[in-house]
């Protein structure tokens, strides 16, 4: 058997990221729930959030996706795979990849979902690292996004207040040296119902105590894992940014991470909970307002229902 069109490596070759135009403030929900401005805050770090109105999953995912294709340089014809990774699709048939790789243009490529919820980017930056590298794809556009809030029990202050839409995407091609470090994954099947939509006609609902102790005792360790896999100190990285699940939960896995150089991403304060949208959303839009620099090194870090989790290192474009 001959083996054709293999590359050395693969990464990152562009971002690009989209957030509906509605924002929702602290204040909003206080007139519609039990809460207030500084009780969120001191929980979860977040001050707004957006929300889509008259979008759906796919139109967020098609805008991310365009912006990242035009920052590539590439053009349709050169995409030969698109993933996207969601847990908040309108319904489960079609998949959400096919439409938005119509809707850009791109024709016949493969094209497949991934569910691994808040860990979903990182599960599917694997997968395009791994068809890009075996030669199945040359380049592959990965995107996460969410629409939430159509899940969300709108007087539910444990949820309500968290959650919020977008989408990040990032296309990946061929590279001389590796560029996206080798992914350490896993997940806790034990602790499944911690987060869950229990049915069709459910809303989204979470042990938050539940999922805060796990995140801040059992994720630093892959972190520093996912480091070492990657032949990186964490003391070399120049970015560091986890799902933005929870702002104190970001600072415990930082502190206990000890990338001391690292500009940390907090884009939860203005972004909210966007799931598997979050670490392409962060990564974007740090990169657009000049927070880090490309050719540096970033620890990526998903982690969510199922619970799963799942971080690489990889350089930044």
């Amino acid at each position: 058997m001959r083996i054709l069109d293999t590359a050395p490596g693969a990464k990152v070759l562009a971002l690009g990221h989209y957030q509906p135009s509605k924002v929702v403030t602290n204040d909003d929900l206080a007139k519609t729930m039990d809460t207030n401005d500084e009780w969120i805050q001191s929980r979860v770090g977040i001050k707004e959030r957006r929300v889509a109105d008259g979008e759906s999953l796919v139109d967020m995912a098609t805008q991310a996706g365009g912006k990242a294709l035009a920052a590539s340089g590439l053009s349709a014809a050169d995409i030969d795979l698109v993933i996207v990774a969601t847990c908040t699709l309108e319904s489960q048939i079609p998949n959400s990849s096919a439409v938005v790789a119509h809707r850009l243009g791109i024709d016949s490529p493969g094209a497949f979902d991934v569910n691994a919820a808040c860990s979903g980017f990182c599960y599917a930056l694997a997968a395009a690292d791994s068809a890009v590298r075996g030669g199945s794809a040359k380049h592959v556009l990965v995107i996460g996004a969410e629409k939430l809030s159509q899940w969300l029990d709108w007087t539910d202050r444990s949820t309500a207040v968290i959650f919020a839409d977008g989408a990040g995407a990032a296309v990946v091609g061929p590279s001389d040296t590796p560029g996206i470090g080798p992914v350490v994954w896993g997940s806790s099947g034990d602790k499944y119902e911690a987060i869950r939509i229990p049915d069709r006609h459910g809303s989204l609902g979470q042990e938050g105590q539940t999922v805060f102790r796990w995140a801040t005792t059992a994720l630093h360790p892959v972190a520093k894992l996912a480091c070492e896999r990657a032949g990186v100190d964490p003391s070399e990285l120049a970015a560091f940014i986890p799902h933005q699940a929870n702002l104190r939960i970001i600072e415990s896995i930082a502190r206990k991470l000890g990338a001391d150089n690292a500009v940390v991403a907090r884009d939860i304060v203005t972004a909210g909970n966007t799931s598997a949208a979050s670490i392409p959303l962060a990564l974007s839009r740090m990169l657009e307002r000049g927070e880090i620099r490309s050719g540096g090194l970033a620890l990526i870090l998903g982690f969510g229902a199922g619970l799963t989790y799942a971080g690489q290192v990889i350089e930044i474009p």
